[in-house]
């Protein structure tokens, strides 16, 4: 997945304080974000008066958790891989990992009821369906750790293949036991 510039400010904004521009007026918590600016999140009042024409996200609240409507951040962004929930009859993705519950078990398999688990490759948190991540900010440090693998073993190969050829050739273990002037001969013939 390519990282588009906005996303890494998007993982780590924090959302829903009251916007210092507009504390008076009703629904003034910051829940938008613009993909333009990049900057902190704002208000629906500063929407319209400061990114009218610019491609934004309403950030939505869920058990006290960030998530994102599927409707609008597909358009943006790959979210292949991670997992969706409904939630107020929208589809909607988590941003950031959430703590695992206490009592989760880690079990693939449940011996009583013969359902299969899933977890998260980043968190291991349990997922409801057969997806790799269970929120946006995971499969981004899934895909770096995924990329810093496959890099490491390419310059593991390309450091082999430098190497080869390199070392003076060995002798067999049995050539190098053999004592100088006895003389080794064939087989009897019968």
């Amino acid at each position: 997945m390519e990282e588009p510039k906005w996303l890494e400010g998007l993982l780590r904004t924090k959302f829903f304080n009251i916007c210092a521009r507009h504390p008076e007026t009703p629904r003034n918590e910051c829940n938008m974000f613009c993909l333009s600016c990049q900057n902190a999140p704002f208000c629906i009042y500063c929407r319209s008066s400061l990114h009218i024409d610019h491609p934004i996200l309403q950030i939505r609240r869920s058990s006290y958790h960030d998530v994102v409507r599927v409707s609008e951040i597909e358009k943006v962004l790959d979210i292949r891989e991670v997992q969706t929930y409904v939630i107020n009859s929208a589809r909607v993705l988590f941003i950031n990992e959430r703590p695992q519950p206490k009592n989760s078990s880690h079990g693939s398999v449940s011996s009583t009821t013969k359902t299969i688990s899933y977890f998260c490759e980043t968190c291991c948190r349990t997922l409801l369906d057969p997806f790799r991540f269970c929120s946006l900010g995971c499969k981004v440090e899934g895909m770096r750790k995924n990329k810093e693998d496959e890099e490491e073993r390419l310059r593991k190969e390309r450091q082999q293949e430098t190497h080869k050829g390199t070392h003076p050739p060995t002798h067999s273990t049995s050539n190098s036991r053999r004592r100088k002037g006895i003389p080794h001969r064939a087989p009897f013939a019968s």
